[in-house]
């Protein structure tokens, strides 16, 4: 039986014939839930949330609730979810607040593991992991294949570079460039994340492009703006410093140092 008697699913709530709810979950009545999608026991699906195809949604999990900020009065704001995500046990994410876009979103294929928080406003891209007690403020943006070592912790409106790595208990108080390792609290940069540039299909030459751009934008001195200009020249010929640049143009309160 896909939703389970004891589950309590609002009658507007709009469910994909074969989602399969689990003993005593909760489903408001602003909730819709694409195919294939599975919920664990007693988790709690609420507000104007939009959940995709595939998903697999563990016990204990809390989607959609109101955001944690005072300015919040009750407005219909959203909480969007893509496909095949998976959410562990305790993990909470809130929907968004009108002093941004109304709306929290969450892209594709993304694992966020136990006690992982998603707070108002943030936009995931794909791929990422987030391990056990990583949380992100408000406003965040995550860039695809990013990953959050356990207890990393991003503060509100930082961008954090696609496939960047953030290590064990990260404090992130600046926006991460793209393919960017850090640690520390405050989060420091330590060369380039080459292991996942080489698993995402990335070529040697590629790697070592980024590596250069890594030395031009922390070792050799300049400003940001002043690294940002260096780059140019070789982002027309390498994609992997077109995406780094990219990183460093939408950085609007500077950048890890």
């Amino acid at each position: 039986m896909p939703v389970d008697p004891s589950a309590q699913v609002h009658p507007e709530a709009q469910l994909a014939d074969d989602v399969d709810v689990g003993p005593f979950s909760v489903i408001g009545p602003n909730v819709r839930i694409g195919a294939g999608t599975r919920i664990g026991p007693h988790a709690v699906i609420t507000g104007h949330t939009h959940i995709g195809r595939e998903n697999h949604i563990f016990q204990f999990v809390s989607l959609g609730a109101e955001p944690q900020h005072r300015v919040y009065k009750g407005e219909p704001t959203r909480l969007v979810i893509g496909d095949r995500n998976t959410f562990r046990e305790y993990c909470s994410v809130h929907r968004g607040t009108t002093i941004d876009q109304s709306e929290t979103i969450i892209g594709d294929d993304n694992l966020l593991m136990a006690y992982t928080h998603v707070a108002h406003d943030c936009v995931l891209g794909n791929g990422i992991t987030m391990a056990n007690g990583a949380s992100l403020a408000g406003h965040v943006r995550i860039g695809d294949f990013c990953i959050l070592a356990g207890f990393a912790l991003v503060y509100q409106f930082r961008r954090v570079g696609t496939m960047a790595f953030l290590a064990y208990c990260s404090g992130v108080q600046q926006d991460v460039p793209a393919f960017v390792r850090s640690s520390g609290a405050p989060a420091e940069p330590h060369g380039i994340n080459s292991v996942g540039m080489r698993r995402r299909g990335y070529s040697e030459d590629e790697v070592a492009a980024a590596k250069q751009a890594y030395r031009t934008i922390y070792r050799s001195k300049l400003r940001l703006d002043q690294a940002r200009e260096a780059l140019r020249e070789p982002a027309e010929h390498s994609e992997a410093v077109r995406v780094m640049l990219a990183s460093l143009d939408a950085a609007q309160r500077g950048i890890i140092r």
